[in-house]
């Protein structure tokens, strides 16, 4: 192998790779990046698999010799992303998996491993694609991957729900306490024959692989393209079948495992009339928010809310025993007389005003104990439900 390449493109791509890189790794090989250079393409190829997911990706190069191998990817990466801009020479050693890395400020060798022993990733066996419209795909990933449990036990609470429709894209998400739903349209050729009514979970790790994926290719073709060029909105291939799903964005691909079982029927959760309405500016009450969790967080993150029809205004208090108490006020256009006093979770609060995108937001409600709606008015059509905390009096 013998090639020259852009430090900057190395560096990038050596860093998204490098996500699929696990933690523990079951094999000394999985904490490699399979390194692949193709002299009749002049590209170069990088591949990480935790055998869950994987990312390939593909990019120029100045190609004079092919050749195959892995390298050991936190080195690799920690190398080249302190080398100074400009090419680098990359050689190795035909005997050995040694390759040298010769930049203008000197000349680096790593020991890698063959690549016989690197796992193939997993193909998507009579592969059904759909094309999403990678802006609606990011809005529906921005507002729900908060949403999602941690746990990945939790088996489908831990990723993001999809459902395609014709002209619409629906995402959910859940970790039992908390709901998120967000529609947005998806433009599609109005003569396509792609499946139609899919439904589909996919992680929320892998998810947030595809988030990154479209917010660099967004950053590189409005850095890059003509005007004119850049207002074409990019599309996602996503291809699937029983197991397995792939998201292709130009010369990216994501690999990943589907998580099976049903979704919870969520629709069923999201009430339909309510007993009150709060309307209030939402930079206002997530900046409260946020200084008052300070506090919150000193106790059990529980914060208290009064809703004054009366007087048209919310309250947010803390009391922290043995570490001290806080109260916020601020307006908002009431009606309704249920509930007076709410308690709720601050940081299930704040994480949801801060992906509602909206100035001001609807907080709809019943009783104390039943979930609370909140919605933006305006832009993205979003649901977000909380469940409020039942306080022992």
């Amino acid at each position: 192998m013998r090639l020259i390449v852009e430090q900057e493109q190395l560096s990038s791509n050596l860093s998204l790779v490098s996500r699929a890189i696990p933690s523990r790794p079951s094999h000394p090989i999985l904490s490699n990046i399979l390194v692949k250079a193709d002299a009749d393409t002049q590209q170069l190829s990088l591949t990480a698999f935790d055998l869950s997911m994987g990312i390939n990706t593909s990019f120029p190069a100045q190609v004079q010799q092919g050749g195959v191998l892995t390298l050991p990817a936190k080195l690799l990466n920690d190398i080249v992303s302190r080398l100074p801009g400009g090419d680098i020479q990359v050689d190795d050693e035909e005997t050995e998996a040694v390759v040298t890395l010769t930049s203008s400020s000197g000349r680096y060798q790593v020991r890698g491993m063959v690549a016989e022993e690197y796992p193939d990733l997993p193909s998507v066996e009579g592969e059904h694609s759909i094309q999403l419209a990678a802006d609606s795909l990011l809005e529906g990933l921005k507002g729900t991957l908060f949403a999602t449990s941690p746990d990945e036990t939790k088996q489908v609470l831990a990723g993001v729900n999809l459902k395609v429709g014709k002209d619409t894209l629906c995402f959910a998400s859940t970790d039992g306490h908390r709901l998120a739903v967000v529609k947005v349209e998806n433009v599609r050729d109005p003569n396509s024959q792609e499946p139609e009514n899919l439904e589909i979970t996919i992680p929320a790790r892998a998810l947030r692989e595809v988030e990154r994926m479209i917010v660099s290719a967004n950053s590189a073709r409005h850095s890059a393209a003509t005007e004119e060029e850049s207002t074409t909105p990019p599309m996602v291939t996503l291809g699937f079948d029983d197991t397995q799903v792939v998201f292709e964005l130009g010369t990216r691909r994501l690999n990943s495992r589907k998580l099976e079982g049903a979704y919870p029927a969520y629709e069923q959760l999201i009430p339909n009339k309510f007993l009150s309405q709060v309307n209030v500016e939402r930079r206002t009450l997530l900046a409260a928010l946020e200084r008052i969790g300070v506090l919150a967080s000193q106790k059990n993150d529980i914060v208290k809310c009064i809703i004054d029809e009366v007087n048209q205004q919310i309250s947010l208090s803390v009391e922290a025993a043995d570490v001290g108490n806080a109260l916020e006020s601020m307006p908002a256009q009431i009606s309704g007389e249920e509930p007076k006093e709410l308690a709720f979770n601050v940081k299930y609060l704040m994480d949801g005003l801060k992906v509602l995108n909206s100035s001001e937001i609807q907080i709809q409600l019943n009783a104390a104990s039943t979930p609370v709606i909140i919605n933006p008015f305006g832009g993205l059509k979003m649901t977000y439900l909380v469940m409020p905390i039942q306080l022992r009096r």
